[in-house]
């Protein structure tokens, strides 16, 4: 079981390596933002961000640090001004992202001299998809929070422009996991390794 924003680096060359090297593997991934028990719902594993693993998970690193990023569009800043502190956020327009209607919004998180904090922002526009948040920034509507692959192509062509980056530190990224306490199927032995050598 995937998550939604940890789809990226699974998808693309990491399973199709996976899959050429081992043909005799049946490989089915779901994709979903869902707060699931990965052994009560029957997977073997599951691929979330280190911070939010159960204890009892054995955790195997993918893909290297990540970072966040804050955007919006020229014309917002242009016409609104750019918060000069991540508190500041309360007093513009926002587009926030939460995994399910029945949860709050994410609080956005950053960093100062060493000492990470969050802020609770307030979204007029809020959804579950990374992708939504992008084209409403893009079509001026506010400021967003997501990880910097989202939009690094978007400010380098000067579409977006990247804010509050002295607050922004990279942190460990995503990991695949799966119960310590269970006997490990020779198919996740062998997905494992291939992470591990790869």
């Amino acid at each position: 079981m995937v998550a939604s924003i940890a789809e990226r680096v699974l998808s693309g060359p990491c399973i199709a390596g996976f899959a050429k090297a081992y043909p005799g593997i049946k490989i089915d991934v779901t994709v979903s933002d869902a707060d699931l028990d990965i052994v009560e719902a029957g997977f073997d594993a599951g691929v979330r961000l280190g911070e939010v693993l159960e204890q009892d998970m054995i955790a195997v690193p993918i893909g290297g640090e990540i970072r966040m990023m804050v955007v919006a569009s020229p014309r917002y800043l242009a016409e609104h001004g750019c918060p000069e502190h991540p508190r500041d956020l309360s007093r513009f327009d926002c587009i926030g992202w939460r995994a399910t209607p029945d949860t709050a919004p994410y609080r956005w998180e950053f960093d100062e001299n060493g000492q990470s904090f969050s802020v609770q922002v307030d979204p007029q526009i809020t959804t579950n998809d990374p992708r939504f948040m992008l084209r409403s920034a893009l079509a001026h509507a506010g400021i967003t929070f997501a990880f910097e692959e989202t939009f690094r192509v978007h400010v380098d062509r000067g579409e977006l422009v990247s804010i509050l980056e002295a607050y922004m530190e990279p942190f460990p990224g995503f990991f695949l996991y799966f119960p310590a306490r269970r006997h490990m199927a020779p198919k996740l032995r062998a997905f494992v390794d291939y992470l591990r050598a790869t």
